[in-house]
């Protein structure tokens, strides 16, 4: 079986990767950052395909993993080249993090096309990718999700099928969006902390033995301490997954004012140039003594 990546930015490339290690076919690689694609080829040993189009013709299952909306429907419908030209047969697995409504319009597009769809989207990061221990939740046709099975266990220990197309979507906003309602949480907690003159040590070691405790306190609670951001989930990425949970409840007319405060302080530090900063960056804004261009590492 042949497999091609679509998007090979720190997650995709790390899950092509893990898939080349265990054995499996991957044919070709696209990506709009043409210097990342041609240096993930170089190392996988396969083509660097300057088309969309070429990915398909070159793999039996394609997986996608870009940045957001606006990308997914470019490289299912763009005028000319896209990845559903010539695709009968095929399957695509989309692991992106987006609307619930794009997947439901890319699996009505591939299915015209004669081809497959599939979100499989990922409540891990960068390491897990590598190590082929994401949790996997999945949505669309069931005879799709048992295709991509086999595939989808070499990289996750949890392969989770969800539903419908864009049922999944559903569960990855509302899992972002308490995420990073923690995250935010989690920064104040130690900002006020901090200001209090309390030992932080202590601090996270309280919180982690109460209702304090957290899967982010494990994650982040130390790299807030020590101004440590380097980027597994970027706070850009962190504004534009809580709008994706914000835009569902405004439909259901819904008022959720802690994603709402979140949302702003992840687009606060867009504004100020630190998106691209991990999420746990959101501790710049909340202890009393930072300043966003202060400290070695932020």
């Amino acid at each position: 079986m042949n497999i091609g990546f679509v998007g090979v930015g720190r997650m995709g490339a790390n899950m092509a990767r893990r898939l080349k290690e265990r054995g499996l076919h991957v044919t070709a690689v696209y990506d709009t950052n043409r210097a990342a694609a041609t240096s993930l080829a170089a190392e996988l040993g396969c083509p660097a395909s300057q088309d969309l189009s070429e990915v398909t013709a070159e793999s039996d299952v394609i997986f996608t993993v870009v940045t957001d909306d606006g990308a997914m429907r470019e490289i299912f419908s763009r005028s000319g080249d896209n990845l559903l030209v010539n695709a009968r047969g095929k399957l695509f697995i989309n692991c992106a993090t987006l609307s619930p409504q794009v997947h439901i319009d890319v699996e009505k597009l591939a299915r015209k096309a004669g081809a497959e769809t599939l979100e499989a989207c990922m409540a891990s990061s960068i390491t897990q990718a590598r190590e082929g221990s994401l949790y996997l939740m999945c949505g669309g046709s069931e005879d799709a999700f048992h295709k991509a099975e086999p595939i989808l266990k070499e990289l996750g220990s949890t392969v989770r099928f969800i539903g419908r197309a864009g049922e999944a979507a559903k569960v990855k906003a509302l899992v972002n969006m308490v995420m990073n309602i923690n995250t935010a949480g989690l920064a104040e907690g130690l900002a006020l902390g901090a200001a209090l003159g309390l030992d932080l040590e202590m601090l996270r070691k309280v919180f982690s033995q109460t209702g304090a405790a957290s899967r982010v306190l494990e994650t982040d609670g130390e790299d807030m301490q020590n101004r440590e951001h380097s980027c597994f989930f970027s706070a850009a990425h962190a504004a534009k997954d809580s709008g994706i949970a914000l835009n569902l409840a405004r439909d259901l007319g819904l008022e959720l004012p802690l994603a709402r405060a979140t949302k702003d302080q992840y687009d606060r530090m867009v504004a100020e140039g630190l998106g691209e900063l991990d999420k746990s960056g959101i501790a710049e804004l909340t202890f009393k003594d930072r300043h966003k261009h202060s400290g070695d590492r932020v």
